[in-house]
């Protein structure tokens, strides 16, 4: 619980603030080493202090369930995550009747924010909350894990980031199955993203003061992919400076803004998921009067995302997203329902029409999860918050 309180409140004050030094970038093979030595061993301390020790669920519960609320963060547009699952609420009515649940109706919804989903799960207003790994560990004092998801892993895994840049190196959702996935920082098409871009695909790093005077778009503190992780990496890249020490920072309301924001060139940076691209391929060089298959609005560019949008930096390895159900409601924190939840997710993701309901979120697969599996998602948020 302090660790929330910390981070929201201290974070959010700190992104008043800015201050500029000019150090080199170390080589992203230390970084990585040092980033994954310092999150285990904090990792290691929080599990020794007992910190994260919660109450366990009850055996059982009702069997009559009236409303099974989900909730969603919005990683994606909201419209565009509310199209996607359409008839979800079906599909989980239906398998947990096999596993003698009688579910009234299921509500799903789109969070304000990730924090806000958070929130809710803390306070038992929902059920069900699909979040990112940052997002859990900052309220896994509230509430509890039940299944991380698996996704494809993508063709590129390079840890330098030229690798990621330009058609020939366009990277494709056909690796094996992964629990994890990166965050990569992007140089727009303005022009000093270009200028950003053209000194990393020239082999030649980038300095603090490169990062300092660029424009950057970033999501809300316990964003994984948005915050967290893009933080850990400055700060172990760059003498332990971190994004609340960048002098030009935009906190966005989703990727979908940072995407817009990059195609218009009013940010020279942003960070997002490794296979945001991917996602927002298309949108981008369809007039801005069009949609996408999947209603993303057209950004109007007239060349390839992966020419334009050229990756600078790398994260690390980041633990999948997270499906959390609320410690407050004795009907769903409980062995039995927790247990029939995770095996008809597990059964629906393994359908065809689970599949495409899902891929909204690029999950192919739930496993059942434990709650220690996101120590290494606390380490990194204290780390983010102590520095």
């Amino acid at each position: 619980m302090e660790i929330k309180k910390s981070l929201a409140s201290l974070l959010a004050i700190a992104m008043l603030a800015g201050c500029s030094s000019g150090s080199a970038a170390t080589s992203t093979a230390e970084a990585s080493a040092a980033a994954t030595d310092a999150a285990t061993a904090a990792a290691t301390a929080a599990a020794d202090d007992g910190s994260q020790t919660k109450a366990a669920p009850a055996e059982t519960g009702s069997k009559d369930i009236d409303k099974l609320t989900f909730q969603f963060v919005p990683s994606k547009d909201a419209d565009v995550i509310i199209t996607g699952t359409a008839g979800l609420d079906q599909l989980v009515i239906d398998e947990m009747a096999k596993k003698g649940y009688n579910i009234g109706s299921v509500d799903i919804s789109v969070g304000t924010s990730y924090e806000a989903t958070g929130e809710a799960l803390a306070a038992g207003t929902i059920d069900v909350g699909w979040l990112p790994g940052g997002t859990y560990a900052l309220y896994s004092d509230e509430c509890d894990v039940i299944l991380t998801a698996t996704r494809n892993g993508l063709s590129n895994d390079s840890t330098n980031p030229a690798d990621w840049n330009g058609e020939a190196n366009a990277t494709k959702k056909d690796g094996p199955q992964v629990t994890y996935y990166r965050t990569l920082i992007y140089a727009t098409p303005s022009e000093y993203g270009k200028k950003l871009a053209e000194k990393v695909n020239n082999g030649e790093a980038l300095t603090w003061d490169d990062l300092n005077q660029a424009n950057w778009g970033v999501m809300n503190v316990s964003s994984s992919a948005g915050y967290i992780y893009p933080s850990l990496w400055l700060m172990n890249n760059y003498d332990g400076k971190k994004i609340t020490d960048l002098d030009h920072v935009q906190t966005l309301d989703s990727y979908g803004s940072a995407f817009q924001q990059a195609a218009a060139e009013s940010l020279d940076i942003i960070v997002c998921y490794a296979d945001g691209r991917n996602d927002y391929e298309a949108a981008w060089t369809l007039p801005t009067d069009q949609q996408d298959d999947t209603g993303k609005q057209g950004m109007g560019r007239s060349d390839s995302i992966w020419n334009e949008l050229n990756v600078i930096g790398v994260g690390d390895k980041i633990y999948n997203d997270t499906v959390a159900v609320t410690m407050a409601n004795p009907d769903i924190y409980n062995t039995e329902f927790i247990t029939a939840l995770q095996d008809s997710l597990i059964d629906i993701i393994g359908t065809d029409e689970g599949k495409q309901i899902f891929s909204v979120y690029s999950h192919t697969g739930y496993q059942k999860a434990a709650d220690s599996d996101y120590d290494i998602a606390r380490a990194a948020l204290k780390a983010v918050d102590e520095n």
